[in-house]
């Protein structure tokens, strides 16, 4: 459990205490422009021109392939637009209803430790899933978020709530999280989510938690805290 996990002190908090950036979009976000900002603002963090962010938002429906994406992992490749992304990972998909959360933090910062990052931000959305009642977990060689659903007289079945992919640039974030609010989860089926066949994607509300956006935000950002450190209202690149 999340609990079990974190310190009261933020374990991966600046040294200098200094806080991140925290912006959200209102509209949704076509993927390039959104790459374009992402990186851009990256490379001024890395150049210490620009602060550290974190942008919320959503996509139209699409695919991304990751730098370990297979071709034959793309079972619709006619169904919405793809496009190759150099952050880790496979193929995944964005959509309405779901939560992508862009990651630019400088881990000189921080902490340069790449491993203990992806924890960190895996601890970050157990610790807003808790604030639903949602036991989430961690799952020994697979990266991502993973719940299990329990319904009487069947068995446990372990399904995806939340996806993970970043990419570091001297030292600097960039990518991040999505997680599943309110998509339309058959539009995971036109591909192989995250190279995993033989396991499901959920969402909060196929789970049984009718969570809109707004709530999602603020569990998310609370978690933040504990786990990155403060926050501060910041302006969306777009």
């Amino acid at each position: 459990m999340l609990a079990s996990k974190l310190n009261p002190a933020a374990p991966f908090a600046r040294i200098d205490g200094r806080a991140a950036g925290w912006a959200i979009s209102s509209a949704p976000v076509p993927y390039p422009e959104a790459v374009a900002a992402m990186e851009a603002r990256a490379a001024a963090i890395a150049a210490g021109e620009a602060e550290e962010l974190i942008w919320l938002l959503e996509h139209p429906p699409l695919y991304t392939a990751g730098v370990s994406s297979k071709p034959e992992e793309l079972l619709s490749p006619d169904r919405f637009p793809v496009f190759e992304t150099g952050r880790g990972g496979k193929f995944t998909y964005h959509g309405p209803g779901q939560r992508v959360a862009y990651v630019m933090l400088d881990l000189t910062a921080r902490r340069r430790d790449v491993r203990a990052f992806v924890a960190a931000l895996e601890d970050w959305v157990i610790g807003a899933l808790a604030h639903f009642n949602v036991e989430a977990e961690v799952r020994p060689g697979r990266v991502g978020v993973w719940v299990d659903r329990k319904e009487v007289g069947l068995p446990v079945v372990e399904e995806k709530i939340a996806a993970i992919g970043v990419k570091l640039r001297k030292w600097v974030s960039f990518h991040g999280i999505s997680l599943n609010v309110e998509p339309d989860l058959s539009h995971f089926g036109g591909i192989v989510p995250c190279g995993i066949a033989e396991h499901g994607v959920t969402s909060l509300v196929a789970l049984g938690r009718p969570v809109s956006m707004a709530e999602a935000d603020e569990a998310l950002r609370q978690s933040f805290t504990q786990v990155f450190g403060p926050m501060t209202e910041a302006k969306a690149p777009l």
